[in-house]
């Protein structure tokens, strides 16, 4: 229980840091958007760019992990745009639907990471860098298309394909597994370089949610916030964990891909609603929500993980 609270709590302390310095007079108003867009096009794909780059795949069972973390994501695609129509017609807005289909179906690699480091080592961080490696292009890919679809703006192939082929978290993702694929490594100054730029992505990006975040709806949620909540918290790591099984995977791996599961929603999709004409202040109170719930839920995930593997 321990080493969940404190591989969370430091998230949820930028979060609020984020909070108390927009609030601060000494900095102005024309700071945050700035940050943003030097976050959207410059850190993250730094960070997503070094992390697949460097990843050690050997010594574990590829395929089925790998099946695993894609079929579960595909699956909770499906299921959100099952509920579309229905959430439309009870008056959610195509914006609030983006940020409800963002926060379910993306996940905190580095919370995974951080947590996995804990329980089981090296091998635990390569379980989570091989789930990032499979599931990072579908998630951006999806939600990039889904928030040029929903949020109303030009839906023409041509518009999907040239937004979709510019993302820079995309062309990051697939740039980082084309340079794990190549048989020369990075150039040593140049990868010490991108390292001390990536370094930067999870703070920045966590002191972005704290600065959008609207107070009184993470303290009284709607609805959608915690359907949200309950979608990526409980039925995510249920998927992980169910096809994990069927796919005859069992002990450490099994709950790897259980806490890959459990963790919050990823900081950078918020920057992504704020670029895309998503709705930015329901993502900041479903990541906030998440990741306060996630104090309880995760150990709970453990518990039963262990139990069934």
């Amino acid at each position: 229980m321990l080493l969940i609270v404190e591989s969370i709590l430091p998230i949820f302390l930028l979060v609020l840091l984020g909070i108390a310095l927009k609030r601060m007079p000494f900095l102005n108003d024309g700071l945050w958007p700035g940050l943003e867009t030097f976050g959207f096009y410059v850190v993250f794909p730094a960070l997503l760019f070094l992390t697949l780059a460097n990843a050690d795949f050997s010594d574990m069972q590829i395929g089925a992990v790998g099946l695993s973390a894609l079929l579960s994501i595909f699956i909770m695609f499906a299921l959100l745009a099952v509920i579309y129509p229905f959430m439309i017609a009870r008056g959610v807005t195509p914006a609030s639907y983006t940020s409800i289909f963002q926060t379910a179906s993306r996940w905190n690699a580095f919370v995974a990471m951080a947590i996995a480091e804990r329980y089981l080592g090296q091998q635990g961080i390569a379980v989570v860098a091989l789930v990032m490696a499979v599931n990072i292009v579908p998630i951006n890919l999806v939600n990039v298309g889904m928030l040029l679809w929903v949020g109303g703006g030009n839906r023409s192939f041509a518009s999907f394909v040239k937004k979709t082929a510019t993302n820079p978290l995309i062309l990051s993702c697939a740039a980082g597994l084309l340079m794990h694929l190549l048989p020369f490594g990075i150039y040593a100054p140049l990868e010490q370089a991108i390292d001390l730029l990536a370094r930067s992505a999870l703070g920045l990006g966590l002191l972005m949610v704290g600065a959008g975040l609207r107070i009184h709806d993470a303290l009284k949620p709607e609805k959608v916030v915690l359907l949200a909540s309950a979608l990526k918290l409980l039925l995510m790591p249920a998927l992980m964990t169910g096809l994990a099984l069927l796919f005859g995977l069992k002990g450490d791996v099994v709950v790897l891909l259980a806490i890959c599961g459990a963790v919050p929603t990823a900081m950078n999709g918020f920057l992504l609603a704020r670029q895309m004409g998503g709705d930015a202040h329901i993502y900041a109170a479903v990541a906030t929500i998440q990741t306060a719930a996630s104090f309880f839920t995760i150990p709970a995930v453990l518990a039963v993980a262990e139990m069934v593997s």
